[in-house]
């Protein structure tokens, strides 16, 4: 690599450190809480975000006792920030992700249990980011929690949408779906969310476990239908009945005992973008697209993207933020964001262009890998050819990161304590 790809990687790598920092929690204290609420107020949370959100919440607000509780995935609270104080008063535990287990289980038992307990006087705060619904996964009766594990492996396997998956997991859910609130009537809820999701609905965000749920069980069982995905009896048993309406629906919108519960959004794909788009400017690129919500496979959003690279003239850039899916055909390993670059990689192969495509995951978790991404070149095929590698078998098996990690095009920050979907950014480097 000479001095200018290595330039071009560099600067693709500062517009995407860009984006997470502003939507870090550290940056955020636009809590919508004042004096009143703070009296007589509850603490529960889940997701990537919720311990950062924990404790700038304290620090917003020193002088009041908070007690309750957030959850995090397993390894989260070692990798918290040096330079940040932890909380010090919402304790913190670990929970599964993104397969739920027992410690997901009890989290969402005593946030629900937490939220019962509470009377017309009290006030309940939700911290709410992505990676909640598997932190919090508490079956619905006659439903077990290897139910629950079973229909999430398959959901992520098959290459459905966060808003499919979402639909099903509140379904099979006592937390999820508005009921975390519902529980919490007549107590007021605030739910303070970073958004993860496209299009920013409320309902989805870690399976909406304050907003009414406009979504139905037969909308979950068309989903497995055209997924073909096969459940167990209870589970189907268990939607039927939702059909039938021989049990109880998860709140909908006009519920009473829902009124009481608001909902404030504090950063979403659309700001990391901004941010993003601010220090393209400064490093001297003509941004001439940004874009939101992109969809779609991974590797054809790669191709699409690279195609676009090599159109563009030196000095500009383009850049996307949305999250694209994985239909796993092979038993390799990867991430939708590396899965999407070596796809890139394949369509820059020998082209004469300083460029660089760069795709990877805010939270700094790319499927089950310690990398956020990865970057491709017009080198990185030869590269990884040059090393004995096969890229074309390896995208094939799904196994981007075994050829992306020997050659370092691999995206790595560790666990960055939020997550506002994926960013991706192209460039020419300046001539």
């Amino acid at each position: 690599m000479d001095n200018n790809q290595r330039s071009s990687v560099f600067d693709a790598k500062h517009i995407f450190h860009a984006a997470v920092h502003a939507v870090s929690p550290f940056q955020l204290s636009d809590f919508p809480l004042d004096s009143m609420d703070i009296k007589s107020m509850h603490v529960v949370g889940a997701g990537k975000a919720s311990m950062a959100m924990a404790a700038t919440l304290e620090q917003t607000f020193p002088n009041h006792s908070w007690n309750g509780h957030v959850v995090v995935p397993h390894g989260y609270i070692a990798s918290f920030p040096v330079d940040q104080m932890p909380p010090q008063r919402i304790r913190v535990v670990e929970g599964g992700h993104p397969h739920p287990d027992q410690a997901s289980h009890q989290s969402a038992t005593e946030a629900l249990q937490i939220a019962e307990a509470l009377g017309d006087d009290d006030t309940l705060v939700v911290l709410l980011s992505g990676g909640a619904s598997a932190l919090w996964s508490l079956p619905h009766s006659g439903l077990t929690l290897k139910d629950q594990q079973t229909i999430n492996r398959k959901l992520l396997e098959c290459g459905a949408d966060i808003h499919q998956i979402n639909t099903i997991r509140k379904h099979l859910s006592a937390i999820k779906g508005g009921q975390l609130a519902y529980g919490a009537w007549p107590a007021r809820t605030i739910t303070i969310a970073i958004s993860d999701v496209i299009g920013d609905d409320e309902s989805v965000i870690g399976s909406g476990p304050t907003v009414p749920d406009p979504t139905t069980c037969q909308d979950c069982l068309d989903i497995l239908k055209n997924y073909d995905i096969h459940v167990p009896p209870s589970v189907f048993n268990h939607l039927q009945l939702g059909v039938n309406h021989q049990r109880l629906e998860t709140p909908k919108p006009g519920s009473k005992r829902l009124e009481k519960s608001s909902f404030h959004l504090m950063a979403s794909n659309a700001d990391a973008l901004r941010a993003a788009h601010q220090m393209a400017t400064e490093l001297g690129y003509e941004v001439i697209s940004t874009e939101e919500g992109i969809q779609g496979e991974a590797r054809e959003i790669g191709r699409i993207m690279a195609q676009r690279l090599l159109r563009i003239r030196p000095g500009k850039c383009f850049i996307w933020g949305g999250e694209t899916t994985v239909t796993l055909q092979g038993s390799g390993k990867g991430g939708r964001n590396q899965e999407l670059a070596l796809a890139a990689a394949y369509e820059l192969k020998g082209m004469d262009v300083d460029g660089v495509l760069l795709s990877g995951g805010t939270d700094g978790i790319d499927g089950p890998t310690d990398a956020a991404g990865a970057w491709a070149t017009p080198q990185t095929v030869p590269l990884a050819q040059s090393k004995g590698l096969n890229p074309e078998e390896a995208l094939r098996n799904n196994d981007a990161y075994h050829c992306l990690k020997p050659i370092h095009h691999l995206l790595i920050t560790g666990p960055t304590h939020t997550n506002v979907m994926d960013i991706g950014i192209a460039l020419r480097h300046h001539e």
